[in-house]
């Protein structure tokens, strides 16, 4: 699943006329380079949740066929439903198994295919080194377990693999996804590991053109 329902409030002006993930990065939109990543891991389905100008997300990238993929998407109502509820809104959607999520604003080269959840866990997370705009990271990292506790700090991804028992006992809405990963961390059921590759959180549009000249000009 690609998380892409957000208003880029952060973007603007870019985002007024356009969703964040069609912001062009390198000559293309940025929601292709998460389509081309999933095709190379392997995967064939996959579910893009949208809100604001969702309607354009889905005239660009059509049913995926381009890409060897089958795209279907998920609405959600204006000013979307958070990442937990837009998750939870899409379940139906995601079969029985464990599915990935990424968010549709970052940038990555880790090869998707290694990302797992294995038995007895809720959740599996990808966690990088703290970015000078998010010192304090999110979480700590402890043989294998994410955790609240004490130890260096690193931070989310946004890149997970999740069961849908995560979500149990929710209901349709808008809610984060945080508290549901930390009620989880506090029995032990979230695994983790440091992303491995390139990352970056295209969230201002200074990032975004820093981005652009790190990738260079190619189709």
């Amino acid at each position: 699943m690609i998380l892409a329902a957000g208003r880029g409030e952060r973007m603007r002006p870019l985002t007024d006329t356009r969703p964040k993930p069609l912001l062009e990065v390198a000559g293309k939109p940025l929601i292709h380079y998460h389509l081309e990543a999933l095709a190379r891991a392997g995967f064939r389905q996959v579910v893009i949740n949208h809100a604001y100008l969702g309607w354009m997300i889905e005239r660009a990238l059509g049913d995926g066929s381009h890409w060897g993929l089958r795209i279907r998407y998920s609405p959600e109502p204006p000013g979307a439903l958070e990442t937990g509820g837009g998750i939870f809104n899409a379940l139906p959607l995601l079969g029985q198994a464990p599915f990935l999520v990424i968010n549709g604003d970052v940038w990555t080269d880790y090869d998707l295919s290694r990302a797992r959840v294995s038995g007895g866990m809720s959740a599996h997370l990808l966690l990088v080194a703290n970015p000078e705009y998010h010192p304090a990271g999110d979480f700590a990292l402890q043989d294998g377990l994410v955790c609240e506790g004490a130890g260096m700090r690193l931070t989310f991804s946004g890149i997970g693999v999740y069961r849908k028992a995560l979500f149990q006992g929710r209901s349709p809405g808008a809610f984060p996804l945080a508290p549901l990963l930390r009620k989880a961390m506090a029995r032990s059921k979230v695994s983790g590991e440091r992303l491995v590759g390139h990352w970056v959180d295209v969230g201002t549009p200074a990032r975004l053109s820093e981005l652009d000249r790190m990738l260079g000009p190619r189709k």
